[in-house]
């Protein structure tokens, strides 16, 4: 299977992200992927203005104009997006939240994750703005059961080994990490260590360092700290990105995710110790 990774900086209007990332896309197609992953927010990057105002749902601008491409050049596109979601109350303040969604869509194939974990960490909330979602996704592509899960999630291995007991070969993480201190190092090692939980490739796009030239590693929100990348299932890194805008392109071999879970059988020994 050939993936390809685009780790970009994307802005605050859905229409010039659309505008920017059509041609990323058509590069990626061009050079073989067929699966072809977006970071989180790429529809709207974080700390662009308000979410709610553009949120939409999966028959709106972006999700549409990414499906047109996906059936165009016959490939699966992953990108996220934010959806309309409930209202919430904070400080006295009615906010209509949004949900963080990865959009799946090719092959016939056209639906969104919504992500179960809000990033409520290091001083953020992102609970007060995003209504997080309960339920796991897969698909297929190319014969193979590939995950969805989002940034923060990756936090919580519980999640990724339910969907590799969901028969997923392939977990897609889209991204948009916060920098900083040892952000990086966390993200190395979250990335190889749910490959090693779950025996599956880890395939992880990510916004890339906004002003990377000049901050990259000094303290952000979560606007990007780029480094996307593709793990296999014994935790070796395939490929990654640096700080900037990139784009991966990588061949995987799904054969090695059977070697590496007949070698390991973590998901068979976890299965029979809640089984007890």
């Amino acid at each position: 299977m050939k993936l390809a990774l685009l780790q970009t900086v994307t802005g605050g209007d859905v229409r010039e992200n659309i505008a920017l990332l059509t041609p990323l896309i058509r590069d990626a197609a061009a050079a073989g992927a067929t699966l072809i992953v977006l970071p989180e927010a790429a529809s709207q990057a974080f700390d662009q203005g308000r979410l709610d105002t553009q949120a939409e749902e999966l028959d709106g601008q972006f999700a549409t104009a990414m499906r047109k491409l996906a059936d165009e050049l016959s490939v699966t596109i992953v990108a996220g997006m934010f959806r309309p979601g409930d209202t919430n109350k904070v400080d006295g303040k009615e906010l209509n939240r949004v949900r963080n969604t990865a959009l799946i869509t090719g092959g016939g194939v056209h639906k969104g994750y919504d992500k179960i974990h809000a990033y409520d960490a290091f001083d953020y909330r992102e609970s007060d703005t995003v209504q997080t979602g309960n339920e796991l996704v897969t698909f297929v592509h190319e014969g193979a059961v590939v995950g969805v899960a989002i940034c923060f999630d990756i936090r919580f291995p519980e999640q990724f080994k339910a969907l590799a007991n969901r028969g997923a070969e392939v977990i897609l993480v889209p991204t948009s990490w916060a920098d900083g201190p040892g952000k990086l190092d966390q993200w190395r090692a979250l990335t190889v260590a749910r490959a090693l939980d779950t025996g599956a490739f880890i395939v992880a796009p990510g916004q890339a360092r906004p002003d990377w030239e000049t901050k990259a590693g000094e303290d952000s929100g979560p606007t990007g700290i780029g480094h996307s990348a593709v793990v296999n299932p014994q935790g070796v890194r395939l490929a990654e990105a640096g700080y900037a805008p990139e784009t991966l392109i990588v061949d995987i071999d799904l054969a090695e995710v059977a070697q590496a879970r007949k070698a390991l059988p973590l998901l068979t020994i976890t299965n029979a110790t809640e089984m007890r």
